[in-house]
């Protein structure tokens, strides 16, 4: 079943945003590297809770965008499509992460499907 996986929080200073989250709630912060700097926060790594993530905001929509897991990117970018929903940033490949698509619902909140890569290692397997 589709479930909340990670929230991505957008700042105008990603590293100012990390050590803030940091030193309020003693996560754990990491720089991943890539084409896109982002700070990966252990918010999530005892099992209690989800994952979460800053990067720099690019657009104006962006703040916080909670990311649902699926099982397809393209099926459920379809089911937001006819539910009335729109879709902000089509489907993209994110390395070791998976197929992100962003969405926006029928009331404009902003919200992200993510069809996890086999190897994405913050993504729990399937039960069973």
């Amino acid at each position: 079943m589709p479930h909340f996986v990670h929230i991505d929080i957008a700042a105008d200073d990603p590293e100012r945003a990390a050590k803030f989250y940091a030193a309020v709630f003693d996560w754990p912060v990491t720089r991943l590297e890539g084409p896109v700097p982002y700070w990966l926060l252990g918010t999530g790594q005892d099992g209690t809770g989800i994952g979460g993530g800053i990067a720099k905001r690019e657009r104006s929509w962006q703040s916080m965008t909670p990311t649902i897991e699926v099982a397809s990117a393209d099926d459920y970018a379809e089911k937001v499509t006819k539910g009335g929903g729109s879709i902000i940033v089509p489907k993209t490949n994110i390395p070791g992460v998976g197929q992100l698509v962003t969405c926006r619902d029928p009331d404009g909140n902003v919200f992200a499907i993510l069809e996890p890569a086999p190897e994405n290692p913050f993504v729990a397997p399937p039960a069973g």
